[in-house]
């Protein structure tokens, strides 16, 4: 067994630790350093994937417990997608800092097995209709887990590559990764059909309302398994943990105190379990009764979280974890961290907002007749005959934007991320405020499914200009920041950006409650426009600081 010295004392060395890391020398990198880094790229790929899957397979598994019955209002349903985009993105904060505190591989390993607790519960708990709502919320909120690790897998995949390729490289990981809101929303509806787990996976459920997926309609009386919508991931996962756990690295030149595979675990549990607590009271003062205090609203319940589990774990900190996490913080003192954090919820957080709302959207504004009742006053519970069904369109946004994302990354290297970034942004203020437009006629019109087809076309238009924005914004990260920093910067973007995957939900489902959707897509356009100008000060203004990174 070969040791390497860390500080002054020697310590025992994995064969997967690598302790010579020099991707911007040409010969070391053609020589050894291409081939290891895109082993390790190929397999965070399929295990980012699964982690969007378990993370947002909310947003599916809430339309069909409509159409099995299952005793939940919609709007307690809303909280299953709001739980588990503010916990995904909440976990991401510690995730940021992973990397370097435990290595790459050991928190690749851990965090894709951890998923494996919330599949495994979520097909146990859907097994039964009388399952209460509380359940449900902690699946969802173990769920998050999923989200948290896309902050530590594109910090890792950054420190294996070139700068002249991160743009590339982080674009693949990010956008074929993000293939798990399509994957997963093609996938549940097709292993709801059968029961492909035999005895173990429990008995079927008759569906009392017509469902769809990609291949139409699913007729109401049919037998549907929808517990496999949980126990499908912790199958794919099994493999996909063994493969990081024999097939990945930690460079030592990025997390050289990581003290050992059971310390490192140790540290992830630690750091997450801060971020759990602080989520859980986040949570209770947020949540409406009976399962919270409802005391706070979104505005003032998102920052308080995101402050506490930074101070928390800044407060937390003990040993050379603390000295490595005081380091990391540094990056908060950088300007361009915080100009980055904006345009990222701008490009990711619009992308994984919109995954998380669509499927619930389509159902809730095109599924009734709008009419009004004898008072005058619009109603919106009559059934709608000829409503789209949301599995068989709401896979195709995510599908364009993770396609396109790799893209993003590859013109961005060619001509400059800001300039990506800026077209794309103008995109999206028209697209958002059109898309408010849409739906205001919708949300008024008795026969809504004819401004279906021009939403949809709106809506893969942003899902769009946000895939790409999603490459540019990650690529400019990688230019602007040195090796060190760019991971926790990208991390920590990420983390913030992902809060979106709570926001869209909870804003749109508000909008929609309040029988004002559009106003939730104009605040989006605003806030996209805003954006804009910022990236223009920042980048491409005559005086910047940083020209087009």
């Amino acid at each position: 067994m070969n040791t390497t010295l860390v500080g002054s004392a020697p310590r025992a060395q994995s064969a997967a630790d690598i302790t010579d890391w020099r991707p911007e020398d040409d010969a070391f990198w053609n020589s050894r350093g291409k081939a290891i880094a895109y082993r390790n790229l190929w397999i965070s790929i399929p295990n980012l994937l699964c982690a969007f899957a378990v993370w947002l397979m909310w947003g599916i598994i809430t339309v069909q417990m409509i159409n099995l019955g299952f005793p939940f209002r919609p709007d307690e349903l809303f909280t299953l997608t709001a739980i588990a985009g503010l916990m995904g993105a909440t976990f991401r904060i510690p995730a940021s800092f992973f990397i370097r505190l435990a290595g790459g591989r050991n928190t690749v390993f851990l965090t894709s097995a951890l998923l494996i607790i919330p599949a495994v519960w979520t097909g146990v708990a859907l097994q039964d209709k009388s399952t209460p709502l509380w359940v449900f919320q902690a699946c969802a909120f173990l769920s998050g887990i999923g989200g948290g690790n896309f902050s530590a897998s594109m910090s890792n995949i950054n420190t294996f590559f070139p700068k002249r390729q991160q743009g590339l490289a982080l674009g693949l990981n990010a956008g074929l990764g993000n293939f798990g809101v399509t994957t997963m929303q093609i996938v549940i509806p097709l292993v709801m059909t059968a029961g492909v787990f035999g005895a173990y996976g429990g008995e079927a459920m008759t569906l009392l309302k017509d469902s769809g997926w990609i291949l139409g309609k699913i007729k109401a009386g049919t037998p549907t398994f929808i517990q496999n919508a949980g126990f499908v991931w912790a199958a794919v996962l099994v493999p996909l943990v063994a493969l990081a756990w024999f097939g990945m690295n930690n460079l030592l030149t990025i997390s050289p105190t990581y003290g050992g595979t059971l310390k490192a675990f140790a540290k992830i549990l630690y750091l997450w379990a801060i971020a759990s607590l602080v989520g859980i009271v986040g949570l209770y003062f947020y949540l409406p009764a009976p399962t919270g205090l409802g005391l706070l609203n979104m505005w003032v319940a998102l920052p308080l979280i995101i402050v506490a589990c930074v101070l928390l774990m800044k407060l937390g900190a003990f040993g050379e974890m603390k000295g490595n996490i005081n380091a990391q913080f540094q990056i908060f003192r950088n300007k361009h961290t915080w100009s980055m954090t904006a345009l990222y919820i701008v490009t990711f957080g619009s992308f994984i907002g919109f995954s998380m709302a669509l499927p619930l959207s389509i159902t809730v504004i095109f599924g009734f007749q709008h009419i009004p009742d004898a008072a005058g006053v619009m109603t919106h519970t009559l059934k709608n005959p000829n409503a789209p069904s949301a599995l068989t369109y709401a896979w195709i946004g995510p599908f364009v934007g993770a396609l396109i994302r790799p893209l993003g990354g590859w013109i961005s290297d060619k001509v400059g991320g800001s300039i990506v970034t800026q077209w794309i942004s103008a995109v999206m203020v028209v697209a958002s405020a059109a898309v408010g437009y849409v739906m205001l006629q919708a949300y008024g019109s008795a026969t809504p499914e004819q401004y279906f087809m021009p939403f949809m076309l709106l809506f893969i238009l942003l899902f769009a200009a946000s895939g790409i924005g999603n490459g540019s914004t990650f690529r400019t990260v990688g230019v602007i920041f040195d090796r060190l920093q760019a991971g926790p910067v990208l991390g920590w973007t990420a983390a913030v950006g992902a809060y979106g995957s709570f926001i869209a939900p909870v804003v749109i489902g508000q909008q929609i409650k309040a029988g004002t959707p559009q106003f939730a897509f104009y605040g989006f356009a605003a806030f996209y426009a805003v954006c804009l100008v910022l990236n223009w000060w920042f980048y491409l203004r005559s005086g910047a600081e940083i020209k087009n990174p």
